[in-house]
């Protein structure tokens, strides 16, 4: 059984959107230490994770505003087994792709621990610091790009009897844009805080791949807003 019916509505693109904050659930994707921390995968291999670090800010009050509300905290994090046995095949696209990133390799991480590249229990798959979770919010493992991929955040949602997804976190056009996509293909409402979410891919373009993404979001996925719009919503 959901929470009682309490509808919300708040300016969104490409048009308002009303939520019920019952059926409700924030979203926290990848935003651990190998993409949006100094010294992890990301930075390693000299990607800017300013763009991802911009993102935290907001995100935090989205995340106090939606725990003070009883809106469920469910946080993703991209890892693999230390066998590496969930990476696909020698020849899979997902195992290529992520080579020159390290994937497995030892090093040390910048409070002394060993780490072990986007390995279950390393300091790599931690969340960042500053959105450490809370008693009570989720976490929920992913070895692919979306979050409903092999794992159990779909009868999580369900089990909740959650609807709509309020989507935060990195990066835009790659496990954002690919959650949403599942979530849109099993009836989730998702609205993506564009301030919440950050992509270095393209960055130094006139328009990157996080604008890219935000566009097919709001004209196929879903619906795309900014956290502000968000927060005083809830607070009426």
């Amino acid at each position: 059984m959901h929470s009682p019916s309490r509808v919300v509505s708040f300016p969104a693109r490409p048009q308002p959107l009303s939520i019920d904050v019952g059926r409700s659930a924030v979203l926290v994707i990848d935003m651990q230490n190998e993409f949006g921390s100094a010294g992890g995968m990301f930075d390693r291999v000299g990607i800017d994770i300013s763009i991802i670090k911009h993102a935290i800010e907001p995100t935090v009050a989205v995340l106090d505003a939606a725990r003070m509300n009883g809106v469920p905290v469910i946080y993703l994090k991209m890892q693999h087994r230390t066998d590496m046995s969930d990476m696909g095949r020698e020849d899979s696209p997902h195992r290529i792709k992520h080579g020159f990133l390290g994937v497995g390799e030892t090093n040390v991480a910048p409070d002394g621990r060993s780490n072990r590249v986007l390995i279950e229990g390393y300091w790599g798959t931690e969340i960042i610091p500053e959105l450490s979770p809370q008693p009570g919010d989720l976490i929920v493992a992913k070895h692919r790009y979306s979050g409903f991929f092999e794992t159990e955040m779909d009868s999580i949602l369900r089990g909740r009897d959650v609807r709509h997804l309020i989507v935060t976190g990195c990066t835009t056009s790659v496990c954002v844009e690919s959650t949403i996509r599942d979530a849109m293909f099993r009836d989730y409402q998702c609205c993506l805080l564009a301030d919440c979410t950050g992509e270095p891919i393209g960055n130094s373009n006139s328009r990157g791949n996080h604008e890219a993404s935000l566009l097919t979001v709001e004209l196929l996925l879903g619906w795309v807003s900014e956290s502000r719009h968000f927060i005083e919503a809830l607070a009426d």
